[in-house]
């Protein structure tokens, strides 16, 4: 896309050229084609402009190429489900799917640091898994846990004893305790690392 430019009071700002508006007109064409008809080839046209500037959007907000890659995969195969909700009354194709770029990747990376949170929380305490055979459990060990749990704030106490004593699912303990899930997961990964780091003191 052509852009010209120039110089007022020491800011660039771009001047839209008709190659600018051509392009926006095709644009829109095309998704407004995509919903109506669910055409393949204006959506082909769609991918093929759009998939390279979500890419590197993607590679700036990941660090990652199969991230990126997956974040274009995404983006596009939710505007084909929704190019219907497309309002050219209210904006252009390019503002329309960058916004389900954006409100995507941001799904995206809570999902990630959700994962990690659950990650932290599974791969630490088997002294309190029920699946675990007692006779596996060296009962000094889970005197010593135990202790450091009852000495966690309250709020970090009750979450650890839920999931790990009670064998609540993180989601049932924020329906029980009224809290967002969030916060419990935030409390939980808060009491583990306390308690990783009262085991390695000791």
């Amino acid at each position: 896309m052509q852009t010209h430019y120039v110089e007022v009071s020491n800011q660039v700002n771009p001047i839209p050229t008709q190659s600018d508006e051509e392009d926006k007109a095709r644009l829109d064409a095309w998704l407004q084609e995509v919903a109506l008809s669910q055409d393949k080839q204006a959506f082909s046209e769609l991918f093929s402009w759009f998939a390279p500037k979500i890419r590197a959007y993607g590679l700036k907000k990941f660090n990652d190429p199969t991230l990126a890659m997956d974040l274009v995969q995404e983006t596009m195969t939710l505007v084909w489900r929704k190019a219907t909700l497309f309002n050219q009354s209210k904006g252009n194709a390019s503002g329309w799917i960058f916004t389900v770029m954006r409100n995507h990747s941001f799904d995206m990376l809570r999902k990630m640091q959700s994962n990690r949170e659950d990650t932290v929380s599974d791969e630490l305490w088997p002294l309190f898994d029920k699946q675990v055979e007692a006779v596996e459990l060296d009962w000094l060990e889970t005197k010593k846990l135990k202790k450091a749990v009852s000495i966690l704030p309250n709020n970090q106490r009750v979450v650890v004893e839920g999931i790990y004593e009670q064998g609540l699912t993180q989601q049932e303990l924020s329906e029980q305790l009224s809290e967002p899930i969030g916060t419990i997961k935030s409390r939980l990964r808060l009491a583990l690392t306390k308690l990783r780091q009262e085991y390695e003191h000791e």
